[in-house]
């Protein structure tokens, strides 16, 4: 299986490739898509080709994305869901499923408490996927988002159940 996961943001969108092969993961691809301070548009048809992008390079069939539920006004909230929207539209046009966790769900997937740091999430997709160095945050959390809907879908298959969407 392999998971395009999504830390969606209008500045900066964290974007990371997860494979699950054999019983265990693999980081494929990561990066913290740069968007700057141009017009909001242009950012929002940046984050949707380099989705789309993506989904083709690498032949991917699900993006996970996480929820968004603090800002800091509602202007910044309205913003965070345009930039969610694009990567969900470009996802769904690409013709991949798409399921949304919160970030209680990935800190709990991925370090086992949902009060967990950002640093200690970036820990731990260091240590799941073997990498040398640190992604960068937002790549961390989009890369943590993938590694959570792996865990989830392998939890619900061995349960007999389907992915909860």
């Amino acid at each position: 299986m392999r998971v395009l996961g999504i830390d969606p943001g209008s500045r900066v969108t964290g974007l990371g490739i997860v494979e699950s092969s054999n019983q265990s993961l693999i980081a494929l691809h990561s990066e913290n898509l740069r968007l700057g301070d141009g017009p909001l548009p242009d950012r929002l048809g940046a984050i949707y080709r380099r989705v789309a992008d993506l989904v083709l390079e690498y032949s991917l069939e699900m993006v996970a994305v996480e929820q968004v539920f603090v800002a800091n006004n509602a202007r910044s909230a309205l913003v965070l869901g345009q930039a969610r929207g694009s990567a969900i539209c470009s996802a769904v046009n690409g013709g991949c499923g798409v399921v949304e966790y919160s970030a209680l769900q990935i800190k709990r997937a991925v370090v086992g408490s949902g009060s967990a740091t950002k640093d200690q999430v970036q820990h731990m997709v260091r240590i799941l996927l073997g990498l040398r160095t640190s992604p960068g945050k937002d790549a961390a959390d989009a890369l943590a988002c993938a590694i959570c809907h792996i865990h989830t879908s392998e939890v619900n298959s061995r349960l007999g159940q389907g992915v909860v969407q």
